[in-house]
């Protein structure tokens, strides 16, 4: 029904305008009697098989939503109703921020993916943590961490942790968001030896609290070998948690969008099935070539149960869904986690 009757409708208006007019519909149901219970009843998929423990934590299931649609803790105890075995919201950062001038969110329907340069707008960390305040302990949520715009290089750490501080109280793991490319300059963010000193700077202020969370890093699908070998090294030296892979692209190759298309739309990441491939590359490469040293999240471009297999089958632990989730719906969920019972 989604992909015949909803998403076509859905899909005639602004897809930013959608987006939060989704949000109002999924809370407007949510308030009527009995209609939660049917939600979970329709979409989960309880099996004790499905659980997986990675980096000390147990998933009910290796399926969850990347961060970028949540941003500011709207809405997640409504989606845990949908299946999702994990919920990483944000990314947030220390100040509520705009973002990029609209319109700033596109569909290439034709290829199945999105464009989006929001940069990273979101409320910021009151407003968040007034939200996750809120949490009825039905998923394990992610907090994914940010830097201002308008913060000067020098200070990019100081943003970062007071995000991280802030947060630990209300979140299960945390993500080092250091590769969107819709920020404006972040040359410093993919820097090994300034990675070093921001992953350092934040595992002493996690050493610190009573309870330790797991920490992340979130990296590009565009790194070459030399650099994946760096993530590696990097990886090895810090013993940060694991690796998020893989961010939005910024490259437009093999596309059907028309160049004019492309030209008119501007800048921007490329998500959904035209970055599957690549994702899932980078997720083998640092698989093989770590020994498995260390846990992968894998997403960019899951669309149905056989891309998902793909991702883990490469040596990702668990997967995240997106655009995905808007192109195919809430039965993508549950087809995924139907799909790692068979093979179990």
């Amino acid at each position: 029904m989604y992909k015949i009757l909803i998403r076509p409708l859905l899909f005639l208006f602004d897809p930013e305008k959608v987006h939060y007019f989704t949000f109002s519909v999924v809370k407007f149901l949510h308030r009527i009697p009995f209609v939660p219970g049917i939600i979970r009843s329709m979409f989960q998929v309880n099996d004790k098989r499905l659980e997986r423990t990675v980096f000390g934590i147990t998933f009910k299931n290796p399926v969850g939503l990347a961060a970028g649609f949540d941003k500011n803790a709207v809405i997640y105890n409504e989606l845990a109703n949908f299946g999702f075995g994990f919920i990483e919201i944000g990314t947030v950062t220390p100040k509520g921020q705009i973002g990029n001038p609209k319109q700033r969110l596109f569909r290439l329907k034709d290829d199945q993916g999105i464009i989006n340069r929001m940069g990273f707008n979101n409320d910021g960390i009151a407003p968040a943590i007034k939200n996750l305040k809120k949490n009825k302990g039905q998923v394990i949520i992610g907090g994914n961490l940010g830097k201002n715009t308008a913060t000067t290089p020098e200070n990019y750490t100081q943003d970062y942790c007071e995000v991280f501080k802030s947060l630990h109280p209300y979140v299960d793991y945390f993500v080092l968001n250091v590769s969107c490319p819709n920020v404006g300059s972040h040359a410093k963010l993919n820097d090994k030896d300034y990675l070093i000193e921001l992953i350092s700077t934040v595992q002493d202020l996690n050493s610190k609290e009573a309870t330790q969370k797991p920490i992340l890093l979130k990296i590009a699908p565009d790194l070459n070998n030399k650099q994946l070998d760096e993530i590696i090294e990097l990886v090895a030296e810090t013993k940060i948690d694991g690796v998020i892979t893989s961010n939005t692209s910024t490259t437009r190759d093999n596309l059907k969008a028309s160049k004019q298309r492309l030209e008119e739309i501007g800048n921007g990441g490329v998500s959904g099935q035209p970055i599957k491939a690549q994702s899932t590359k980078v997720i083998q490469y640092l698989a093989d070539n770590s020994n498995k040293a260390f846990p992968i999240i894998g997403v960019g471009g899951i669309h149905s149960a056989e891309d998902a297999l793909e991702k883990l089958e490469a040596g990702a632990d668990l997967v995240q869904v997106f655009t995905g989730f808007i192109y195919e719906g809430p039965s993508l969920i549950k087809k995924i986690n139907k799909a790692i019972l068979k093979q179990s």
